[in-house]
């Protein structure tokens, strides 16, 4: 069975967008986990656009695996040391981008990476990488030491050409390299399903699709139709 993440990120955009107390996306993730969801995802971003800081003290006290997506800063790192989730999810960040626009580029930035990885490792922390299914970037980030890495699916789900070819490559990459393999974004019902026949997949990471669709019919019925799929 492959896990269910669920990213209760845009619940909080929500309730930012009027600077209200609602709604609440501890309510969110509470729900999304009597329904079916295996653990939380939430990106504490550095303007805090979305998630904040009480947030993910509050997500990390529920009963649940938190992964805590977060950029490569001596702040984030600082964060996540006292936090103790379950799991970092070492992302890029760029202030004006609307999402994230792609994985982290663990080649290029190496050196930068390293030191903070082994204070999360150091700190019992699980670390994955956020990366785009290039064959180097999954060894490099083997050769960092990290246990997970989760392929970004979002050239993917654009519909661009070739792209699940590259991901059942990188996937097989991340087998023989030993990394448990995660995958996330864009993901939606339509498709989902050739994203779960990827070999050695333990994880997918959903959000924004869920918390839209549950407008129409309700958060509960959005992950469990998830969880369906996926299984």
């Amino acid at each position: 069975m492959i896990r269910l993440g669920i990213n209760v990120d845009h619940v909080a955009t929500l309730r930012n967008a009027r600077g209200e107390a609602y709604p609440d996306p501890v309510r969110a993730a509470e729900l999304a986990l009597q329904h079916g969801a295996d653990g939380i995802t939430a990106h504490l971003r550095e303007d805090r656009r979305h998630i904040r800081d009480e947030d993910v003290k509050q997500l990390r006290a529920l009963p649940a695996p938190l992964n805590f997506e977060m950029a490569v800063t001596d702040e984030m790192v600082a964060i996540a040391c006292d936090l103790k989730p379950h799991a970092c999810c070492l992302v890029p960040e760029r202030r004006a981008e609307l999402t994230t626009e792609g994985g982290l580029d663990v080649i290029g930035l190496r050196d930068h990476l390293a030191p903070h990885i082994t204070r999360l490792l150091q700190a019992g922390i699980r670390v994955s990488l956020f990366i785009d299914p290039e064959p180097e970037a999954i060894r490099t980030a083997a050769a960092l030491g990290v246990p997970v890495i989760e392929l970004h699916t979002g050239a993917y789900a654009a519909g661009k050409a070739g792209e699940l070819e590259r991901l059942h490559q990188a996937a097989r990459i991340a087998g023989e390299v030993g990394l448990e393999l995660h995958a996330g974004h864009g993901l939606t019902y339509e498709n989902v399903t050739p994203i779960t026949k990827l070999p050695h997949l333990k994880e997918l990471n959903i959000g924004h699709f869920l918390i839209g669709e549950a407008i129409f019919v309700g958060l509960g019925p959005s992950v469990r139709r998830m969880k369906d799929l996926l299984s």
